[in-house]
C-alpha cells in the first residue's frame, strides 16, 4: 500500500470516529433532556361528593434537574375511562390545557390525560378528575353502606418515590372493608404504569350522601334601581337511590341571607336549616318525596349583600358575584342570569369565563345577561363581573308615567262632565201592563229557588271532598237536587218565553239575565281549568292567584246583575 493510500485511510478513520463521537454526544444530551426530572411525591385523594360523584385529585411534586417537561401524562385503568366527565389541571391560580383519552405511551389497558405546559412544568401541579356517581353503589338492604370502585394508585410514566392516598368522606364515615387497607395508605417507589383497580366499602351516616343527579341549577340575580340584590336558585334533581328522597342539601353564596324555599308549584316549604355556617350550607325538607328514578323541581330565594355592587366613575356600576363557591355536588347544566335595573345598559360582557357561553337579551326598558355552563363543580369558583351603565334619573320613570296617565284620564273625565247633558225621556214600559203580577212573582220565586239549589250543590261538593258526609248520602242528595233543578229549569224556560212576548222591556231583561248566566258558567269552567293547571305545575302560584281573583270577580259581577234584575221585577209586582 502506498503512503498516499495509507494517509487517506487514516483520515477517513479519523472522520468516522469524530462523527460517531458527536452523534453519541447528541444522544447523551437528548437522554439528559428527557430525564431532566424525577417524581418526588404524589398525593392521590379520592373525594365522594354529596350527590355521589367522585372527585379524584393527583397532586404531583417534581424534582426538576434539567429541562422541565412541556407535557405530562397521568392515567389509571381503562375500565374507569367511560366514567370520566371532565379533567382539570392547575398550579396555584394557573390552569393548563388537558387532552382527554390519551394513550399512556402506547401501553394497553390504560386511560390517560395529557397536560400541556407551554412554559415548562411547574414543580408542583394538580390534576383533578370528576367521575360519574355510577362508581358508587348503595346497598339495597342498608342505605348507609356504600361500595366505591376506584383506582388505588395513579398510573404514571416514571417511578414516583412516594405516593400517599387518602379519602375525603362525609363527617362520621367509617371504613368497613375493601381491597385496600383503610382510608389512608401509601407506598414507596410506585412503579411506572401501575395497574391498580380497587374497591372500598364505607359506612356513611344518613343523608350525608344522596345519590341524585342535579340536572339543572338556574341562578337568577336581580338588581333593582336602589342597588338591592336578590337571587333565586332553581334546582331540577333526579333520585338515583334505592329509596325515596325527602331531604336535599344545597349551598348558597357566602353572606347570602333570608333563604326561602318553594316547591315546584310555588308553595312555600319549611324554612331551610343551616348545616354549615362556614360553607353557608342548608338542608331543606321536600314537600313531596321524590320516588326512585323520578325528578322534582324546587327553588330557593335569598338576599345578597349590597357590597357586591360597586359604583365606578360616573354612572358605571360593577356587579361581581362568586360562581358556585363551596359547591359539594356535580351539576350537569348550570346558568346564571343577571337582570339589570330598568334603563341600564351592559358595558362589558362577563369576565373570567371558562367553558362557558353568554348572551344578552334586551326588551324595551331592561337588559338581561345569561351565562350557561356545562358540568359545574367547586373548581368553577370564580368571581364573574358584569359592568353596566345606569342613570339614577330612571328612578322617576314609572312615577312620571303614572302622573301623565292620571292627568290624561282626569282631563278626559273633566271634558265629559262639562258637556251639556240632554234630558233623557222617561220610558214607561207599556208592555209591563200585559204581564200579570202572579206571573212575575212566580218567575222570581222559581229563579231564587234555582239559585238556592245551585248554592246547596256547591256546598255539597265541598262537604264530600272534605269527607264531612258519606259518599252514599252525597249521591242521594245530589240526585234529588238535580231532579228538582231540571224541573225548575224547564219551568223557567217557559216563563222566559212568555215574558219575551210581553214587550221589549222584558226582552232586554231576559237578555241581560242570559248574559249573566253565561258569564257565571264561563267563570266556573275557567276556575276549574286553572286549578287543574296549577296542580300539574303549569301555573305559578302568583299567576294562579291572579287568574283566580279575576274569574271570581267576574262571577260576582254577574251574580250582582242577576240580583238587580230580580229586584226590578219584584218592584214591578208592587
Amino acid at each position: 500500500m502506498t503512503r498516499t493510500k495509507k494517509t487517506m485511510l487514516a483520515m477517513g478513520l479519523l472522520v468516522f470516529a469524530t462523527v460517531m463521537l458527536l452523534s453519541f454526544s447528541f444522544n447523551i444530551r437528548a437522554v439528559d433532556a428527557q430525564a431532566g426530572y424525577s417524581i418526588d411525591h404524589v398525593s392521590h385523594t379520592i373525594e365522594i361528593m354529596y350527590n355521589g360523584y367522585v372527585n379524584l385529585n393527583d397532586t404531583v411534586t417534581l424534582n426538576i434537574t434539567g429541562q422541565a417537561p412541556d407535557s405530562f401524562l397521568v392515567g389509571f385503568p381503562q375500565k374507569y375511562g367511560p366514567y370520566v366527565l371532565e379533567a382539570t389541571a392547575f398550579s396555584n391560580s394557573s390552569f393548563f390545557d388537558v387532552s382527554l383519552d390519551e394513550s399512556l405511551e402506547n401501553h394497553v389497558g390504560f386511560y390517560a390525560v395529557k397536560i400541556a405546559f407551554p412554559l415548562g412544568a411547574p414543580q408542583e401541579f394538580t390534576v383533578s378528575f370528576v367521575l360519574s356517581n355510577s362508581l358508587l353503589q348503595q346497598d339495597a338492604s342498608n342505605a348507609s353502606l356504600y361500595t366505591l370502585d376506584f383506582p388505588a394508585y395513579p398510573a404514571l410514566t416514571e417511578v414516583a418515590a412516594i405516593c400517599n392516598v387518602s379519602f375525603a368522606l362525609p363527617s362520621g364515615s367509617s371504613f368497613v372493608s375493601g381491597t385496600v387497607s383503610g382510608l389512608t395508605y401509601g407506598t414507596e417507589n410506585l412503579q411506572a404504569f401501575t395497574y391498580s383497580p380497587a374497591s372500598l366499602i364505607v359506612m356513611v351516616p344518613d343523608n350525608q350522601i344522596q345519590l341524585v343527579s342535579v340536572d339543572q341549577l338556574m341562578r337568577e340575580v336581580s338588581v333593582n334601581e336602589f342597588g338591592e340584590v336578590d337571587a333565586t336558585d332553581s334546582y331540577v334533581i333526579t333520585n338515583l337511590a334505592f329509596s325515596p328522597l325527602s331531604v336535599f342539601e344545597f349551598v348558597l353564596p357566602l353572606n347570602a341571607t333570608k333563604p326561602i324555599a318553594e316547591d315546584q308549584f310555588g308553595r312555600t316549604m319549611a324554612a331551610p336549616t343551616q348545616t354549615s355556617a362556614s360553607l353557608n350550607r342548608y338542608k331543606v325538607n321536600l314537600t313531596l318525596q321524590v320516588e326512585i328514578d323520578s325528578s322534582t323541581r324546587f327553588s330557593v330565594k335569598y338576599v345578597l349583600p349590597s357590597y357586591l355592587l360597586t359604583q365606578g366613575s360616573g354612572n358605571d356600576f360593577d356587579l361581581a358575584l362568586p360562581f358556585f363557591q363551596n359547591v359539594d355536588y356535580y351539576v350537569l347544566q348550570a346558568s346564571v342570569t343577571f337582570t339589570l335595573p330598568e334603563g341600564a345598559t351592559v358595558l362589558n360582557p362577563p369576565n373570567n369565563l371558562t367553558r362557558s357561553t353568554y348572551g344578552v337579551a334586551r326588551n324595551v326598558f331592561q337588559e338581561q345577561v345569561t351565562i350557561n355552563m356545562q358540568g359545574v363543580t367547586h373548581l368553577d369558583n370564580v368571581n364573574v363581573g358584569v359592568e353596566y351603565w345606569y342613570n339614577p334619573l330612571w328612578l322617576s320613570f314609572r312615577p312620571t308615567i303614572w302622573v301623565w296617565f292620571l292627568s290624561i284620564v282626569g282631563c278626559a273625565v273633566l271634558l265629559v262632565w262639562r258637556r251639556p247633558k240632554a234630558v233623557a225621556p222617561v220610558a214607561v214600559p207599556s208592555a209591563a201592563l200585559s204581564v200579570r203580577p202572579e206571573s212575575l212573582r212566580s218567575f222570581v220565586d222559581m229563579y231564587e229557588e234555582k239559585m238556592k239549589i245551585m248554592v246547596e250543590m256547591d256546598a255539597l261538593e265541598v262537604n264530600v271532598q272534605k269527607s264531612r258526609i258519606p259518599r252514599r248520602r252525597y249521591k242521594v242528595r245530589r240526585r234529588m237536587l238535580e231532579t228538582r233543578l231540571s224541573t225548575l229549569s224547564r219551568s223557567l224556560e217557559e216563563a222566559r218565553e212568555r215574558m219575551r212576548g210581553a214587550g221589549s222591556h222584558y226582552v232586554d231583561l231576559m237578555r241581560q239575565l242570559e248574559i249573566a248566566e253565561t258569564d257565571i258558567k264561563e267563570a266556573e269552567t275557567n276556575v276549574r281549568s286553572i286549578e287543574a293547571r296549577h296542580n300539574r305545575g303549569e301555573l305559578s302560584l302568583e299567576a294562579h292567584r291572579k287568574l283566580l281573583a279575576d274569574y271570581e270577580r267576574r262571577k260576582e259581577n254577574a251574580e250582582t246583575t242577576i240580583n238587580g234584575i230580580l229586584i226590578r221585577l219584584r218592584e214591578e209586582i208592587r
